[in-house]
């Protein structure tokens, strides 16, 4: 007596490949399920206890010849697979998120665009005088820049260290961009500084430190101004784009997302510039992306090279410091161009 002819046991297999898809699909449906019922109760998406016990239950019913380490392997793909799908239900209906129909947005302040051509954002780190402020306006309205960053404001890692001017600072600001009809830039730090920056500032800026301050998010979301939001240093760009979320879930899409660099084990950079953020925040989302290059590498030497490659990576621009001598800046002196190295870097990575 033959056994079956080769033909039918592909057959077979052929059978058991299109049960295995059908229930595979079956899954995600339910999988589908589950992640509404866990929106609702607030239930994180991923649980890893979870996943433990459905593999303990599956290893002790297991009766063969599949080996436990390969078990093991099959569903854990499958758990990802499910985990994955039901994050990508959950990013499809975010406000953020580019829909199939969605352009990029342009965003434009005192008649300058962010998201077509390319822009220069510059300014020192902290604004210290109104002479300092002027210097480094006159200079960038020179060189074609439209937006004017400044510190009021400023988060530093010692409380000892120099904090910013404050509102005079704001009230700087303005008076130069104004006299040079630049846009102003400036950091938030606290939601109590928000009514006071909003009457100087063009785009609030939040730093890396904030991304998290979901209480400021969701103020400058009602605040009606263009938002600049910077990642946070150890943020996933998961986590950045749902911070993002605060701020245009409050109604507010004019929103500027700044990838400043991310803490790595590397330390011959102040941070690492994560190039690859740039192409997959345009992917995901429809807002401009600017790259901070002075807070992503600390380092004015590699700041023309690091700034080529974010506009070759498709952002709209980069954020630079600039102080007319860095050398007596009261912050961040060493990342600091000055007014002559400003230019040369605006020849080198825009009009070369």
């Amino acid at each position: 007596m033959t056994g079956p002819t080769l033909d039918q046991l592909r057959a077979q297999i052929d059978s058991l490949n299109q049960k295995l898809l059908e229930l595979l699909n079956e899954r995600l449906v339910l999988v589908q399920e589950v992640r509404e019922v866990k929106e609702r109760s607030s239930h994180r998406l991923y649980s890893p206890e979870r996943e433990a016990q459905m593999l303990d239950q599956l290893l002790l019913s297991n009766k063969g010849p599949l080996t436990a380490d390969k078990l093991r392997r099959i569903f854990k793909e499958v758990f990802t697979l499910s985990l994955d799908h039901m994050e990508a239900g959950k990013r499809r209906r975010l406000r953020v998120h580019r829909g199939p129909e969605d352009e990029d947005r342009i965003i434009t302040v005192m008649g300058h665009s962010m998201g077509a051509e390319a822009q220069l954002i510059a300014g020192p780190c902290a604004v210290e005088s109104l002479e300092q402020c002027d210097a480094v306006a006159a200079r960038l309205q020179q060189l074609g820049g439209g937006f004017l960053r400044g510190g009021a404001f400023k988060p530093r890692t010692s409380p000892y260290s120099f904090q910013g001017l404050g509102v005079p600072a704001l009230e700087i600001l303005r008076q130069v961009a104004d006299r040079y009809k630049l846009a102003v830039v400036t950091e938030v730090l606290d939601p109590r500084h928000v009514e006071a920056a909003a009457r100087f500032a063009d785009v609030f800026q939040v730093g890396t430190r904030n991304m998290y301050n979901y209480e400021l998010l969701r103020l400058l979301g009602q605040a009606g101004k263009p938002v600049l939001l910077k990642r946070g240093f150890m943020a996933t760009l998961e986590e950045f784009i749902l911070a993002a979320e605060y701020i245009a879930k409050e109604g507010n899409e004019q929103i500027i997302l700044c990838e400043r660099g991310i803490r790595t084990h590397e330390r011959w950079t102040r941070n690492t510039i994560d190039v690859s953020a740039v192409p997959l925040l345009r992917l995901e989302t429809p807002f401009p992306v600017v790259v901070d290059v002075s807070h992503g590498t600390g380092r004015k030497d590699i700041m023309v090279p690091m700034a080529r490659a974010a506009l070759a990576a498709g952002a709209h621009g980069v954020m630079v410091e600039a102080h007319p001598t860095p050398g007596l800046a009261l912050s961040d002196n060493a990342q600091q161009m000055d007014l002559d190295e400003l230019a040369e870097f605006h020849r080198a990575v825009f009009c070369s």
